[in-house]
Formats: C-alpha cells, sequence, structure tokens
C-alpha cells in the first residue's frame, strides 16, 4: 500500500461511527452482513446516514458490497487491512525484531484457518 492510499484509509477510520462499522464487519467473517444488521448493530443508523458511511469505506478500499436478493451484503476487504498494518510496520525494527515482537503476538489470529481457506 502507497502513502496516499494509506491516508484515504486512515481518513476513513478517523470517523467514530466508519470505525465501528469496520470492527463489526471484521468481527462478521467473509460472509460479512446486511446493510440493515449493520445499522441496527451500530446503534439504529438512519439509512441515509449509514449509506454514507458505507460508500465513504468502499470508496476508501476498507469494505465491499455484493447484491444477495433484496439485500445488499457488506463484508470488510481483508487485504486492505492488511496493507494498512503493514504500511505501519513497514520499517519496523531497524534490526532489533524484539522492538516489533508485540505487535506480531497482538495479530496473531485464534481462528479456524480451514475456514479462511475457504472465503
Amino acid at each position: 500500500m502507497l502513502e496516499p492510499e494509506a491516508l484515504s484509509a486512515f481518513a476513513a477510520l478517523s470517523q467514530e461511527t466508519r470505525l465501528r462499522i469496520v470492527r463489526l464487519l471484521v468481527q462478521a467473517g467473509p460472509e460479512g452482513m446486511a446493510a440493515g444488521a449493520v445499522g441496527e448493530a451500530i446503534g439504529g443508523a438512519t439509512t441515509s446516514r449509514l449509506s454514507f458511511h458505507l460508500t465513504h469505506l468502499e470508496h476508501a478500499g476498507l469494505v465491499q458490497s455484493r447484491r444477495d436478493g433484496r439485500f445488499i451484503i457488506y463484508t470488510a476487504v481483508y487485504p486492505a487491512l492488511a496493507g494498512l498494518v503493514e504500511f505501519l510496520m513497514r520499517d519496523c525494527c531497524q534490526g532489533h525484531p524484539e522492538i516489533c515482537a508485540p505487535v506480531m503476538t497482538a495479530l496473531v489470529c485464534d481462528c479456524d484457518p480451514s475456514v479462511i481457506e475457504k472465503a
């Protein structure tokens, strides 16, 4: 990820509702969530307000949408989120890996890898 994309992503995440939406979609996993369920989960946001935030996150490349019948399903774009972490940590350590150890420990996922492979 290059700096302009990182700046766009961080700008999108700097707003409380959008940060909550991304965290919610990360928790939802690759199957994502319907827009209505996202709205309910973040405190009953109005349709227009939710649409504004989701559009902003889509333009930043952090979420994507797909139609499933009458519903629009939103999912986190995991490669973009990983790219943000990589952007921040790219120059980490300067030859001292112990500096990055806490970050690497925090990134350990307690997920079932078979679920990730199917996504």
